[in-house]
């Protein structure tokens, strides 16, 4: 998916646990297909799986699930995944790498219930831990994200309709800062990091955006995950005002137009959630939402 990404198989992983992890070497290791970006995920056993930055700037996030992770996961009722044990950089893979349990579960879609995903938000969002890191999609919108949206609106010249996005762009920069206290986010809800049984979610991985900052970005599966008919009873049940709902559906337009061009060819999965976020969001602007 990237040019510079390290490449990995099962090989390199029974042998970096052979090296530093011996009692687990000789349990089956299975390569897991994903639409993850970050880390090559792999099955150990039924219990545990593997995660191998693709890339340097991937092995950043271990060192946050090994801080956080087991701080936050008592304050939560749904599953997160503490890390189970955390390897070092070697030869073969320059960069640290972790282990975490297996959690259970489908990906949700468009059907999915709105009330405990609105309750993970809010749980989260209610947290209080001292000392939180500053999360990247926790700062400004624009700030963060308005060059490489306007590349990306460039790029989609002629496959999205790139007036309606542009406008729906502007309009979400245009929305009121936060001018609240930082809160703890995931930073990342897209459909992926989302796990469900029997339609309600149970479980959140991939907490590689976490931090504090506006809550606006943990709106994002508003529009990834939900139905539009469920949408409304989701930020009804968070009390979002209307600036943070402006600034979390400039979120999810954002990441939808970054990704498209980015992952068409490399991550269909991805590129497919991409669209999704494009299409849901335009629609909900030209809603007057």
């Amino acid at each position: 998916m990237h040019e510079d990404e390290l490449p990995t198989d099962a090989a390199l992983v029974r042998r970096l646990l052979a090296a530093q992890f011996p009692e687990w070497a000789e349990l089956p290791i299975d390569p897991l297909a994903s639409s993850g970006t970050v880390n090559a995920l792999y099955r150990i056993g039924d219990s545990m799986v593997v995660r191998l930055p693709r890339l340097e700037w991937g092995a950043r996030s271990l060192a946050l699930d090994r801080e956080w992770l087991p701080k936050l996961a008592p304050r939560l009722a749904v599953e997160i995944p503490v890390p189970l044990a955390a390897g070092e950089p070697s030869e073969e893979l320059p960069w640290a790498w972790g282990i975490y349990p297996w959690l259970e579960g489908e990906h949700p879609d468009c059907d999915a219930d709105p009330g405990p995903l609105a309750a993970f938000v809010r749980a989260l969002h209610s947290v209080r831990l001292e000392d939180g890191p500053s999360a990247r999609r926790g700062r400004p919108l624009g700030e963060v994200q308005d060059e490489s949206a306007r590349a990306a609106l460039r790029e989609l010249e002629g496959v999205i309709d790139v007036e309606a996005a542009s406008a729906a762009w502007e309009a979400s920069l245009a929305a009121p800062p936060w001018d609240g206290p930082p809160v703890w986010i995931h930073g990342d809800l897209l459909p992926g990091n989302l796990l469900v049984r029997n339609g309600r979610l149970t479980g959140v991985i991939d907490w590689g955006s976490l931090g504090v900052g506006d809550p606006a970005c943990d709106l994002i599966p508003a529009w990834g995950a939900l139905a539009a008919d469920a949408r409304g009873a989701f930020r009804a049940e968070l009390g979002v005002d209307d600036a943070t709902w402006a600034r979390g559906r400039g979120w999810a337009l954002s990441i939808g137009l970054v990704a498209l061009p980015y992952y068409v060819e490399t991550n269909p999965v991805f590129a497919e959630t991409a669209r999704v976020l494009i299409r849901e969001t335009l629609a909900d602007h030209e809603a007057g939402a």
